[in-house]
C-alpha cells in the first residue's frame, strides 16, 4: 500500500515495516556487542573492508587488493567464527524475548519446551532469606536460577546434587569451609542440580573494577543463557542481580524477592 510519493520515490507502509526490523536488529546487535572486544573485532572488519574499497576501487593497487579480496571473500564465514558468541546471544535474545516464546498457547505446544511440564513453583523464601543471611555474614555465593534452558553444560562441571531447595542447604554449601563454596550453584525446576559449577566470565571490558570473578561470572551466564544470577559479595555483603548480560549492584532484599516473584510466579 503506497502511503505518500516524494519526487520519483514511492513511500510503503512495508518500507516503515522494513526500517522498523533493521532498527531493531541494529539495536540489539549494538548492545550485544557493546562493552566487548567484539566491538573492536567489528571496527577492525570495518577497516579492512574501507581498504579493500580505497586501494581496489579507487586506487586500483593490485597486489594488497589481492590479498584484501582473499579475506573478505571469506568474510561470512569469518564472521561466523569470530562472532560465534555473540550471534549465540542474539539468537538466545530473540528466543526469549519473541511473540512465539512467550506466548501462552505456544508454550503449550511446543514439544521441547520444557517449562510447559508440570513442575513446583520455585522456593523463592528459601532463596531470599539464605541471601539476607549471607549478606548478614558476608559469605560469598552465586546462585545462578535457570529459566528456559537446564544449563546441563554448566551443571556437568560441578558436582551433582539434584537436592530441594531449603536455606539451611544453601547457606552451608557457600559456608566458606565447605568443600562446595568455590563455584556457583544451579537451580533447575526447584531443586539444586549442581554446586561447585563452573561459570563463562563476561569479556565486558566498560564493567566497574571492583567487580571481581564472581560478579563478572554472574553475568557472563546470564550473556549465554536466559538465567538469572544472584551475588553476594564477600567483601561488602552486597546483593547483585544479573540478567541479560546487565547487573544490578546493591540490591535490597525486597527488591529480590519482587524480582524473583515476577520471573518465577507466573
Amino acid at each position: 500500500m503506497d502511503l505518500f510519493h516524494i519526487g520519483f520515490l514511492t513511500i510503503r507502509l512495508i518500507d516503515f515495516i522494513d526500517i522498523a526490523l533493521v532498527t531493531f536488529i541494529l539495536y540489539k546487535l549494538y548492545n550485544l556487542l557493546r562493552g566487548g572486544v567484539a566491538i573492536n573485532i567489528f571496527i577492525g572488519l570495518l577497516t579492512v573492508y574501507a581498504l579493500y574499497w580505497i586501494c581496489v576501487k579507487m586506487l586500483n593497487m593490485q597486489l594488497i587488493g589481492t590479498i584484501l579480496g582473499q579475506f573478505i571473500s571469506l568474510g561470512f564465514i569469518a564472521l561466523i567464527v569470530v562472532f560465534q558468541q555473540e550471534i549465540r546471544r542474539f539468537l538466545i535474545v530473540l528466543g526469549t524475548n519473541s511473540f512465539i516464546a512467550k506466548n501462552p498457547f505456544t508454550k503449550q505446544i511446543l514439544p521441547w519446551n520444557w517449562q510447559a511440564e508440570k513442575k513446583s513453583p520455585l522456593n523463592i523464601s528459601a532463596i531470599v532469606k539464605a541471601c539476607r543471611q549471607m549478606s548478614k555474614d558476608k559469605t560469598g555465593a552465586i546462585i545462578i536460577l535457570a529459566k528456559s534452558s537446564e544449563l546441563k553444560y554448566y551443571s556437568n562441571t560441578g558436582d551433582t546434587m539434584d537436592a530441594e531447595i531449603s536455606q539451611r542447604l544453601i547457606e552451608n554449601i557457600f559456608f566458606k569451609n565447605s568443600p562446595l563454596h568455590d563455584g556457583a550453584i544451579i537451580i533447575v525446576n526447584n531443586k539444586i542440580k549442581a554446586a561447585r559449577c563452573v561459570l563463562p566470565v563476561t569479556e565486558n571490558v566498560e564493567l566497574p573494577a571492583h567487580l571481581g570473578m564472581r560478579h563478572r561470572a554472574a553475568i557472563g551466564i546470564t550473556e549465554q543463557s536466559d538465567a538469572i544470577a544472584i551475588a553476594v559479595s564477600e567483601e561488602t555483603g552486597e546483593i547483585s542481580l544479573a540478567q541479560e548480560g546487565q547487573i544490578k549492584i546493591n540490591v535490597s532484599i525486597d527488591e529480590l524477592e519482587k524480582k524473583l516473584a515476577e520471573e518465577f510466579r507466573s
